[in-house]
């Protein structure tokens, strides 16, 4: 995950790892089955921007075989360093500051990344400029905005204080430059950036033991920036993640929107 300074959800926090598998628990299926729709296999060049875990990474050394290669890049890479052997090579980059770190790719793919980087324009024009002629870029990034509650059947006092925490949780993202209505302006982003075929759909999970662990992950890893902003107090915390480990919750995650669009 590409981050500055001011990035709420550090990578070198013990939290992100469980934070990364519950993502993948989440969300592989559905990028999973979009790069199947968009055709990757033996051979492809593919750039995995913002890579953060492996998971990805090695669907996508699977597809394309020893004759392909995968480029995965994050401004932190300590947790895809493992994925680093052939076709798969790692690098540290910082999408939204830096020149492309190749050309020619046949798929250009982010997760979860465009929505924290600062400079997104700039970023999504270095993606389309490190595709082929014919090359696919696919980009997948959350709209909160789009729907704000983690709790969405709020029926009773436990769903209420998740709902105010992730209110809390929300308003540190946006103070931190994230841009919380991003997901729904992806197809015409891609279009604007003279992609043509594009198309979008949204993923949005209600509720699985997947959603309870992100939460779980992610509530621990800003409690401390949550309560010292007045958004929530210690006993808060401690009661939100009591009432989360119980198991009786039923919680959503930001829908997650793909789109995805071909280079002239």
């Amino acid at each position: 995950m590409t981050r500055t300074d001011g990035y709420l959800l550090d990578n070198r926090q013990a939290e992100a790892g469980q934070r990364f598998d519950a993502l993948s628990a989440l969300f592989d299926p559905s990028t999973f089955r979009h790069f199947d729709r968009l055709g990757v296999g033996p051979g492809w060049r593919v750039w995995e921007v913002g890579a953060g875990g492996t998971s990805v990474i090695g669907w996508l050394a699977k597809k394309v075989g020893p004759t392909g290669r995968v480029l995965a890049t994050d401004i932190d890479i300590s947790w895809a360093a493992d994925a680093a052997r052939p076709p798969v090579q790692v690098l540290r980059h910082d999408v939204g500051a830096e020149e492309p770190p190749g050309e020619g790719f046949d798929l250009v793919h982010a997760r979860l990344v465009l929505v924290h980087v600062p400079d997104r324009e700039r970023a999504l024009r270095s993606m389309v400029r490190a595709l082929r002629p014919g090359g696919r870029l696919l980009v997948e990034d959350a709209d909160p905005a789009l729907q704000p509650l983690i709790c969405p059947d709020e029926h009773g006092p436990e769903q209420q204080l998740a709902n105010r925490l992730r209110h809390g949780f929300r308003a540190l993202l946006a103070e931190r430059g994230a841009d919380l209505t991003y997901g729904r302006r992806l197809p015409r982003l891609l279009r604007e950036a003279g992609l043509s075929q594009v198309e979008a759909d949204a993923y949005f999970p209600v509720s699985s033991p997947a959603c309870a662990a992100l939460e779980l992950a992610t509530v621990q890893q800003v409690r401390e920036k949550l309560v010292a902003a007045g958004y929530a107090t210690d006993a808060d915390v401690e009661r939100h993640l009591a009432n989360v480990a119980g198991g009786s919750m039923d919680l959503a995650t930001s829908p997650m929107i793909s789109a995805w669009g071909r280079k002239a």
